[in-house]
């Protein structure tokens, strides 16, 4: 117990009686910078991977008769998928083509 005692202050970033100070206030800033980094993975990066995956997972399975919303807030009805694009049934006699990363969502209906 006494041991821990002797290194908080090395941990804490002040040198401790005796000792030189630059290697101490090093290690707690290497230290530092790594739990930034580790809160930067777990709470921006990490989250936009998965909306990333689940957005390409969601345009893979788009199909003829799914409803869906683009990013310009137009709904309509999916008519026909192609490679790169979809055409999108909005009303009785307009359809529009637009690029599958301008699907936003499907909307699931029941």
């Amino acid at each position: 117990m006494a041991n821990l005692f002797t290194k908080l202050p090395l941990l804490l970033g002040s040198p401790a009686s005796g000792t030189a100070g630059g290697s101490g206030s090093m290690v707690t800033t290497f230290v530092t910078f790594g739990l930034v980094i580790l809160i930067f993975y777990f709470l921006i990066i990490r989250p936009q991977n998965k909306k990333q995956k689940e957005t390409k997972r969601m345009l893979s399975a788009l199909k003829k008769g799914d409803k869906v919303v683009s990013i310009g807030g137009i709904h309509g009805t999916v008519v026909a998928v192609k490679e790169q694009t979809t055409v999108v049934k909005v009303d009785d006699n307009i359809k529009l083509e637009f690029s599958k990363s301008a699907i936003s969502s499907v909307v699931n209906e029941g």
